[in-house]
Parts: structure tokens; C-alpha cells; sequence
């Protein structure tokens, strides 16, 4: 592999067990021999990624940014994004890999759960110092220095959303394997966590996404040798309450029938207002509104504000769609090889037959018509179409993306 014209160059590589967590078992490595099994890849798979040689520094350490993100609905999609995150620092200056350095996790890991068993990690009551930042003093800083906020912002989203609409067929399909359509299910949401790389021009990279990120506001101290005492985090506590406070605010299934209670009140006393009798705000206006004193919610909708932008993308959502339509039927499919194996049996192509550069049984143009969602609309398409275009065809046209 040669980069930027030296032969010389050779990559470096990150491997991630895929069962770890909290950093455990992460290692770098130039050759891919070098790759530790614990037994075999089938017991013990691991990740691996080319490893960023030049990230963004910050008084010479490297950083990461957790951010999270709501997924609020499937059906719709709904996206959200915390205005605010974490930044995560290393504790021992950044050099680029070489065979010297590889084993120092303090300087390539940015891993919270790793570095803070180092002698360097500082904890700060601020906010914008430390071992352990928010992510806006980070924006701050880099706005003082001229630089677009808006376009890193932008950035972030653009890779949120497309990341999360890679994501959502598989857990649309696994959703109605256990709660067909029809029947009364829970509302369920998920928060995640974004581990996100900032590189040396600023293009944000995606580390991993979290399924289970920590909410923990507290971490250990050592009072004396083997005493620990749990000591409040005011970086965690201001970034991780607003998410879950303001994401319980935006999934309370009573919120909209209040809000569209005080809108019918508030109407018809809106016409008797009276400036002259205007009195403070009582007891039972905030009860009315319980969420009056409460900060305006942390959580920015991305999409479907940003939809027309990304719905490009959504073919994988099309095509769970058709998957449940055909194959959901009794709420047990799920979206693998198995199940994948099956829909494509169960379709019987129609011999290939072309008519005056249209397909056979294809309406007349100039006419209108809904295509055929049936087995044998399917069928036809599958069969006239060579290499699945009329696959492609047939979930652009017939199944609307939600």
C-alpha cells in the first residue's frame, strides 16, 4: 500500500474484540499476522480498522467526541442529536504510530474506562478543562481559532443519518418479528452512543456506534490504597441528564394530548384577554404545564427534518418493507440468510419477454396505474428484469418509504 506517494508507508491497524467493552482487549498492529487469537476466530471474532494516523490535537492529545442519538421511531424514522457530547481525551502526547509507541494505549486509546487508570488523567470541575471535556468548550476553542462550526456540525449530521439509515431495515424487521402490525405493542426508543474521530482537517470519521452507552454521572476516586469513594462528574451529569430527561419529555405518549388540551383552553381566553388584568403565572399554570420550568430540550431533530437530502439512501428500508410484506406474515421471519434464502424462492419468474421497448404486461403509457404489489406483480418483474433491476424497480415504485 503506498500513501501520498511513499513506499515506504504501511498502515497501521486497530483490532477490537467484538464481544469487548470499555476498551478491553484493543490492540494496534502494522502486520496482520501479528493478530492474537484467544482460541479461534469462531469463539472469538474481533473488528479490525485501519487506524487514523493524523487526528485533530488539542493541547497535543488525542480526542474523541461521544455523542448521542435518539431513535425516537422506526415508523416514521425519527433522529435526534444531542446538542451537546463528550469529549474524551488521551493522557500521554500524540506521535503517530510506529513499532516504538504501539503498546501505548494512554497515547492511541481515547477509551474513558483505559485512561483513567493513568497517572496523567485529570479530573476538572470545569467543563472545558481536563481529561474529560464537553464537546462544545471543543467548538468553542476551534471557533476562536476561525474555524466553521457549522460545516463540522453539518458534518456530524450528515454521518449520523446515514449510519442510522443503514441500521434501521434490519431493526424493522426484527420489530415485527415480535410485535406484528395490528396488534398493540410498547413504544420503544433507543439511545445510542456515537464515538466519532475528528481528523487533522476536521472531517469527523466513525469510530463505533454504542448500543448501550454508560449513563453513569459519578466516577471512582481512591481515597487511600483499595478505598474508592463515587464522586459526582459534572462533565457527565450536564451532557447525560438533559439526554434523558428530554428524552423522556419527547416520548411521553401524554404530551401531545396536553399540549392539544392547552391550545383548545388558551383559545377562546385569548379573545377576553384583557392587558390590564394580566397576573404572574400560578400554581395551576404550571401544573398545566408541567414542563414550563424545565430547559429547553437538548435533543435537535435531524430527521425527517434533513429527509429530502437522505432519502436517496433508504432502498434498504424499501426493500424490509417488502421483506415483511411477503415474509412477515405470521411475525416469526427474520432478515438473514435463511430468511433472505426463502423470499427468493418463493418468487416464480416469469419467462423474459420485451415489447416494443417495454416490458410485456406492463401498462400502456400515458395511462396511470398503481403497480402491482401481488406475488405475481413481483414475479414478473423479477423475472423480466435482468440482474434485479426490476427488483430495484419494483421497491422504488410500490413500497413508500415511511
Amino acid at each position: 500500500m503506498v500513501k501520498d506517494g511513499d513506499p515506504s508507508w504501511k498502515p497501521t491497524f486497530i483490532v477490537k474484540p467484538d464481544s469487548g467493552c470499555q476498551g478491553d482487549g484493543i490492540y494496534l498492529i502494522k502486520d496482520p499476522s501479528d493478530i492474537r487469537l484467544a482460541g479461534t476466530l469462531q469463539s472469538r471474532p474481533a473488528v479490525v480498522q485501519e487506524y487514523i494516523c493524523k487526528p485533530l490535537l488539542i493541547d497535543k492529545l488525542k480526542f474523541d467526541i461521544r455523542l448521542y442519538v435518539l431513535l425516537k421511531s422506526l415508523d416514521p424514522l425519527e433522529i435526534y442529536i444531542a446538542k451537546d457530547g463528550l469529549s474524551r481525551f488521551c493522557t500521554e502526547p500524540y506521535q503517530e504510530p510506529s513499532p516504538k509507541n504501539l503498546q501505548h494505549i494512554f497515547m492511541h486509546l481515547t477509551n474513558y474506562s483505559l485512561n483513567i487508570h493513568s497517572g496523567n488523567f485529570v479530573h476538572s470541575d470545569s467543563t472545558s478543562t481536563g481529561s474529560k471535556r464537553t464537546f462544545s468548550s471543543i467548538l468553542c476553542r476551534l471557533s476562536s481559532k476561525g474555524v466553521d462550526i457549522k460545516k463540522v456540525w453539518s458534518d456530524i449530521i450528515s454521518l449520523v443519518i446515514k449510519t442510522v439509515i443503514a441500521l434501521t431495515p434490519e431493526l424493522k424487521v426484527f420489530y415485527q418479528s415480535d410485535i406484528p402490525a395490528g396488534r398493540p405493542g410498547p413504544t420503544c426508543f433507543q439511545i445510542l452512543g456515537f464515538d466519532i474521530l475528528l481528523m487533522k482537517n476536521l472531517k469527523p470519521i466513525l469510530l463505533e456506534v454504542n448500543a448501550n452507552p454508560s449513563m453513569r454521572i459519578e466516577h471512582e476516586q481512591e481515597l487511600s490504597p483499595g478505598v474508592f469513594e463515587n464522586v459526582p462528574s459534572l462533565v457527565d451529569e450536564e451532557v447525560k441528564v438533559a439526554v434523558i430527561r428530554d428524552t423522556l419529555r419527547l416520548m411521553d405518549p401524554l404530551k401531545n394530548k396536553r399540549e392539544t388540551r392547552s391550545q383548545q383552553l388558551q383559545q377562546p381566553l385569548a379573545a377576553k384577554e384583557d392587558p390590564s388584568d394580566s397576573e404572574p403565572a400560578s400554581a395551576s399554570d404550571t401544573n398545566a404545564n408541567p414542563e414550563a420550568h424545565l430547559p429547553s430540550i437538548c435533543l435537535k431533530q435531524v430527521f425527517p427534518k434533513y429527509a429530502k437530502q437522505f432519502n436517496y439512501l433508504r432502498l434498504g428500508d424499501r426493500m424490509a418493507n417488502l421483506f415483511i410484506r411477503f415474509l412477515g406474515i405470521k411475525g416469526t421471519m427474520k432478515l438473514g440468510p435463511t430468511g433472505f434464502r426463502t423470499f427468493i424462492r418463493s418468487v416464480r419468474p416469469a419467462p423474459l419477454a420485451w415489447d416494443s421497448g417495454r416490458v410485456q404486461g406492463s401498462p400502456p403509457s400515458g395511462r396511470s396505474h398503481l403497480p402491482d404489489r401481488s406475488w405475481k406483480g413481483l414475479s414478473v418483474l423479477l423475472g423480466q428484469c435482468p440482474c434485479g433491476v426490476g427488483l430495484l424497480w419494483w421497491l422504488a415504485q410500490s413500497i413508500p418509504v415511511c
